[in-house]
């Protein structure tokens, strides 16, 4: 069974994967972050070391209203984004240290491994859910959740589906359990089908 720990941080990537998408008009009044060129240039080029120049130059670029600057850290953010491919709008985070030196013992979050064919996501959301179908997960009693998300165990994207078996809401928050399955967006594989709860 899936712990509640596990089950709130899934919780917490789902929100931000909806929070990180700024569509209103204050987000373009925000400060950018100042980061400075040889700095970038490396952290570009440590991205790049996963994802090869050609994917990099064509759908990754800094995200500076997001980047922030605690000295004497920069913490860079990067829009993944492929316009033919709507589902894939995410982000890329880590932090460097004043010499463009990434930090390893810090978050490295959504960095795609595009060698031997990582980055293609060819797998569709309404694919992904008929694997799910074929699969087995349980419908619920509820529509599934589903997210094209950073999976920080399995280092790589995944489709993410959740069905609810049983919920209530009360005073005492939420409870709840059910299944969910996480599927690679390249090949199609289920990669693992668990139960999660919520007491």
């Amino acid at each position: 069974m899936k712990s509640l720990s596990v089950f709130i941080i899934v919780s917490i990537i789902f929100m931000s994967f909806f929070i990180d998408a700024c569509s209103c008009s204050s987000c373009s009044k925000q400060e950018e972050t100042v980061v400075p060129s040889d700095l970038l240039e490396k952290a570009n080029n440590y991205i790049k070391q996963r994802t090869g120049n050609d994917f990099f130059e064509k759908y990754i670029s800094p995200d500076f209203i997001r980047t922030k600057l605690t000295p004497p850290f920069y913490f860079l953010t990067y829009r993944l984004i492929i316009p033919d491919k709507p589902y894939v709008n995410t982000v890329i985070q880590f932090s460097i240290d004043s010499t463009g030196n990434v930090i390893k013992d810090r978050d490295i979050i959504g960095i795609p491994d595009c060698a031997e064919g990582g980055c293609n996501f060819n797998v569709t959301e309404g694919q992904a859910i008929k694997i799910a179908t074929d699969s087995g997960l349980e419908k619920g009693i509820n529509p599934w959740k589903t997210g094209f998300l950073w999976d920080p165990k399995l280092k790589q994207y995944t489709w993410h589906i959740l069905s609810t078996s049983s919920e209530s809401k009360s005073s005492e928050g939420f409870r709840g359990y059910g299944k969910e399955i996480i599927i690679d967006p390249n090949s199609g594989l289920v990669l693992e089908m668990n139960d999660w709860h919520v007491n």
